[in-house]
């Protein structure tokens, strides 16, 4: 009796579904390594006779390939049975066991070898047959390794497999019975007697496959214009006829006639039919070719050196091949005035290729001519402007005529202008010679100041002896040529310039800006201008920062950081000028930004006069506009610190942490700044004299180190002291203040009245400790110490001849005020009395969003009746002013 623990029938049931799977795989994977080359030869002859090559060829050539595919056939099918062997059971076996851990299969069919008698040994043997059993319920099938990649390095299995596909896409099987026919008798052996083939190829432009009619059973069929039949007849002559009405030109049938090839091109609807055994017929339908379309998409866009670009759109039923656009002089919407009274001269039309899309659909599309005729005789006169495109059939669309301006450069220079209109009359007619001639002698006549060179002069000159001696004897093609090229390259010098000057360059840019406005340019234009402009500002400023850097080095000063902040201030501030002049252009105030146009310009002649002054010396009223900017400063570091103390009162110990060590020191400094000081100096020593300077000083300090020493006064008669030498340095100031007789100095004093009676209030308040109404009363003195400092810079400009606010632009360029301060976020402290800055931390709808957070903020607090009254009276204050 068998030994059930190593039945080999329990062993291998438990695996034979894996089993059988994986000697099926084996068998698979023997069979494609020994077969694939046969299959491989199978499927390239059988896509050759499917594609019909055979039909292309001689029957010798046929009869060569076929015994070599035999031969190569039978070559392989013998290698192929040779090295093929049928997997056994055992080898199914091994596969399946090798892929499993511990090998499962063969351990399960071991015996004990040694220790049967032990009963110890016994027992871990049984127990380790039994978890080897436990895992033939694991088994899986193995797959099979079909890869014959070492075998087929040149991967020619895939060729023949790839050949075939085609063959079955484009191809038909129907094809591979006309390899019967081919040789002696071969047809006349053929069962089915007669036959044919026929193919309809529409035109290559088209992209649409050839069509194998023996695989058409449909009576009707449709086929593109110009598709080509092709028709050819097998077996008895005669047997088989030919008949259609597609060509427009049928052949004559004639009994007797040896037909076995048609060939013909489909042109219009109806018929054809192949007549006889196994014939068939087919009712034609011709899908004409449309004429392709095109027509023009808006109107020229003109950049400013120039070229112009226009979009145009076309489309066709398969593509457009090609297209020009012809420009022809609109002689009728021509003004003709002056240069252009008499009949012009004969000129060709302006032929230009259209582009095409690179790449992509060229069925329907969008592109965009672009060129520059700005040299042409044409440019900037009207000019009928049409389309043509072609298509692959050869058809041809054309647009509409449209009457626009041919663009060309404009020259906002005056004598470039004048120039380059006298050229256009030459080019327009010759005859025009001795007028122009006369023209450029009379607008010579008193060079001076019209060209910025003497060498542009003389070319000038040279342009116009030549041409005045060529206008006695008439002038040749090549003299128009060489003379209108002249004057053209003569215009670009003047237009553009060829100084390396950068003032030069800057006061050309506005210059030629300033005119282009005035005489209506266009967007583009104007943009482009307006990057100049730009350019050649940051080049001007560049160049008088390196001019002052130089003359502070060569005086032997090093150059000082309120000299850098002025000078990328006033950079800053011209930027945003022409920020504001492009704003007010692009929307089309043109009148409003010909004014800031003239600002700047008046702000730059200001710097190049300030630019040869003393870094030190400055005027009376530059002097008094300094002062009330630092008594405003002052004011407002004294506002701060009542505010700061307001905010002790109500959170005590937040915010003086360690200001008591701070004090001592502060009185020092105090002592020291105040000794130090010169006497009599404008702003610093605050004293008409050196006793007034030494006293204020050393007065402030030693109630300042007082205090710190935590002796005598208070913290609020401190405050109220500091503001009484204030509101007494503002009196002093308005001793000597310019602008007497002026309204807008009357204002200005007025204003300063205000002043040092809103100072006097709040040294009151402060006195009583009413922080909150000190607090008000300063906010009063500050706006209108920068009413005052506003209505005198006024008055100064009147008294110079200015404008009102180019005093505080003059301070601005010549880097004596706002280059000088800067609050703690680094923007200017302003001028004429303004604190602050154009320059915005926040931009966009980022300031409101911030406003309407801290006006909520103070709501929530106003709401809360815990907090001090003193508090909630100042809340409410703040909401009634906000």
């Amino acid at each position: 009796m068998a030994d059930q623990t190593t039945d080999p029938n329990d062993i291998i049931g438990r695996v034979k579904r894996p089993l059988a799977l994986t000697r099926a795989g084996l068998v698979a994977e023997r069979a494609v390594r020994a077969f694939w080359p046969l299959w491989s030869v199978v499927f390239a002859a059988v896509a050759m006779l499917m594609l019909g090559l055979q039909d292309f060829v001689s029957a010798t050539v046929v009869l060569i390939v076929a015994v070599l595919a035999l031969g190569l056939a039978g070559w392989t099918l013998w290698r192929g049975l040779s090295r093929f062997t049928w997997p056994s059971r055992e080898d199914a076996l091994i596969r399946l066991d090798s892929t499993m851990p511990g090998h499962p299969i063969t351990t399960s069919l071991d015996r004990q070898a040694i220790g049967a008698g032990d009963g110890a040994s016994a027992a871990v043997w049984n127990a380790h047959q039994a978890r080897m059993r436990a895992r033939l319920a694991e088994a899986k099938a193995v797959e099979p390794d079909l890869r014959v990649s070492d075998a087929d390095p040149y991967a020619l299995r895939y060729a023949a497999l790839l050949a075939l596909a085609v063959a079955l896409l484009f191809g038909s099987v129907m094809r591979v019975s006309s390899v019967a026919g081919i040789g002696p008798g071969g047809a006349s052996d053929l069962a089915t007697g007669p036959s044919w083939e026929g193919w309809v190829e529409p035109p290559a432009y088209t992209r649409l496959p050839t069509i194998y009619l023996n695989d058409i059973t449909d009576p009707e069929l449709s086929v593109p214009e110009g598709s080509a039949v092709t028709l050819r007849l097998y077996g008895e002559v005669g047997a088989l006829s030919v008949s259609e009405t597609v060509s427009g030109n049928p052949l004559a049938q004639e009994d007797g006639v040896d037909e076995t090839a048609r060939d013909f091109s489909v042109e219009t609807d109806g018929r054809i039919a192949i007549d006889g055994p196994n014939g068939r017929a087919w009712d034609i339908a011709v899908t004409e070719d449309a004429a392709p379309e095109v027509d023009q998409v808006g109107r020229f866009d003109v950049k400013y050196d120039g070229e112009a670009s226009l979009s145009y759109e076309a489309s066709d039923d398969y593509e457009v091949t090609g297209g020009t656009a012809t420009v022809t002089l609109a002689l009728d919407d021509v003004d003709r005035r002056y240069g252009r009274e008499i009949e012009p001269e004969q000129r060709d039309a302006i032929e230009v290729p259209l582009p095409l899309p690179v790449a992509g659909d060229r069925s329907d599309f969008e592109e965009t001519l672009i060129d520059n005729f700005s040299q042409h005789p044409w440019a900037n006169l009207p000019v009928n402007i049409s389309f043509e495109v072609t298509d692959a059939a050869g058809q041809v669309g054309a647009s509409e005529a449209n009457v626009q301006t041919l663009p060309g450069r404009r020259f906002f220079e005056p004598m470039a202008a004048a120039l380059i209109e006298e050229r256009q009359a030459l080019l327009w007619n010759r005859e025009n010679a001795d007028d122009i001639a006369l023209i450029m002698r009379a607008i010579s006549h008193e060079p001076d100041g019209l060209f910025r060179q003497s060498s542009h002069y003389l070319r000038f000159r040279t342009i116009l002896r030549r041409l005045e001696a060529s206008a006695k004897d008439g002038m040749s093609d090549e003299e128009v040529a060489e003379t209108a090229a002249a004057m053209w390259d003569l215009a670009i010098v003047l237009e553009e310039g060829d100084l390396d000057d950068a003032r030069e360059r800057l006061q050309r840019a506005q210059e030629r800006l300033t005119e282009a406005m005035r005489n209506g340019a266009s967007e583009d234009e104007i943009a482009e201008l307006m990057q100049e402009l730009r350019r050649a500002t940051d080049d001007y400023m560049r160049q008088l920062a390196q001019e002052q850097r130089r003359t502070a080095e060569e005086n032997g000063e090093s150059p000082s950081q309120d000299m850098q902040n002025g000078m990328q201030m006033t950079q800053n501030d011209l930027q945003e000028m022409m920020d504001r002049i492009e704003e007010l252009m692009e929307e089309g105030r043109m009148a409003e930004a010909m004014q800031a146009m003239e600002e700047l310009q008046r702000l730059m002649e200001n710097m190049r006069v300030t630019e040869g002054q003393g870094q030190g010396q400055q005027s009376p009223g530059q002097q008094a506009m300094e002062g009330l900017g630092e008594t405003l400063r002052e004011q407002q570091e004294l506002s701060d610190q009542a505010f700061e103390d307001l905010q002790e009162q109500f959170n005590p110990g937040q915010n003086r942490q360690g200001q008591q060590g701070q004090q001592g020191q502060q009185g020092q400094d105090g002592q020291q700044q105040g000794q130090g000081q010169q006497p009599g100096q404008q702003n610093q020593g605050r004293g008409e004299g050196q006793q007034q300077g030494q006293g204020q000083g050393q007065g402030q300090g030693e109630q300042q180190g007082q205090q710190g020493q935590g002796g005598g006064q208070s913290l609020e008669e401190s405050l109220a002291d500091r503001q009484r030498s204030l509101r007494g340095e503002l009196n002093r100031q308005r001793q000597n203040m310019p602008g007497d007789g002026s309204e807008a100095g009357r204002r200005a004093g007025e204003a300063l009245d205000r002043a040092e009676g809103a100072m006097e209030g709040a040294e009151d308040a402060l006195r009583e400790d009413d922080l909150a109404g000190a607090i008000d009363r300063q906010s009063e003195a500050m706006e209108a110490l920068r009413e005052g400092m506003r209505n005198l810079g006024e008055a100064m400009a009147e008294q110079q001849g200015q404008q009102p606010g180019e005093q505080g632009q003059q301070g601005m360029a010549d880097g004596t005020d706002p280059g000088q301060h800067r609050d703690p976020l680094g923007r200017s402290a302003g001028s004429n009395g303004q604190i602050g800055s154009d320059e915005q931390m926040l931009q966009g709808e980022d300031v409101y969003r911030r406003a309407r957070e801290l006006l909520d903020e103070i709501r929530r607090r106003s709401g809360e009746g815990e907090r001090p009254e003193e508090e909630l009276e100042y809340l409410e204050r703040l909401l009634e002013r906000f």
